[in-house]
């Protein structure tokens, strides 16, 4: 049976529970009590059922703590999937939305996400779906925008004429007559 992993010197059951008390984490709280209970002399079985986990896991968090400190007792956030565009991708993407569609080459007056993909598709070769393109454009900035249509003969200042006036919203009310009867 190969020998257990040693946890670092410069820590001790001690200050395990202080960071554990600290600590607003549970399951980094869960971690710290399990590695004080190794370092107050428990054995790695015990440790496990203190945690609630098995031996293999304990492994890892002595691992974890040996390399970061508490700070590695951490859950931290999963990387995802890399993006499917790189930046010269990006870019060029960036340059295409900010040039705009030609009708003649493009065949859309203005750019859709489903245009936009097959633009990618036939310039780069990669597959994207709509839901992935916009999160994409959304973290370069770009907001999905429509504009309100305007039809190309109305003259400037058409709209201006039609707007109705609104009334204030408060207006001083007028002073009440007395009736005839209450005087």
């Amino acid at each position: 049976m190969a020998r257990a992993i040693a946890l670092r010197d410069d820590f001790d059951a001690a200050a395990l529970r202080q960071m554990a008390k600290n600590s607003k984490n549970g399951p980094q709280i869960r971690r710290l009590l399990s590695l004080a209970a190794i370092y107050d002399g428990a054995t790695r079985t015990e440790a496990a059922k203190i945690g609630g986990v098995g031996r293999q896991i304990i492994r890892d968090w002595v691992l974890r703590f040996n390399a970061r400190g508490a700070d590695g007792l951490l859950d931290g956030k999963a990387p995802g999937r890399p993006s499917k565009l790189n930046a010269a991708q990006r870019q060029a993407v960036a340059g295409m939305i900010e040039r705009g569609p030609i009708p003649a080459i493009h065949g859309v007056v203005r750019w859709r996400l489903i245009d936009l993909a097959q633009w990618i598709f036939e310039e780069f070769r990669i597959t994207i779906a709509k839901q992935t393109l916009s999160r994409e454009l959304r973290a370069m900035g770009y907001r999905k925008l429509s504009a309100r249509p305007r039809h190309h003969a109305q003259p400037a200042g058409a709209i201006e004429d039609f707007k109705k006036a609104s009334f204030r919203a408060w207006m001083p009310s007028h002073a009440r007559s007395r009736s005839p009867a209450a005087k």
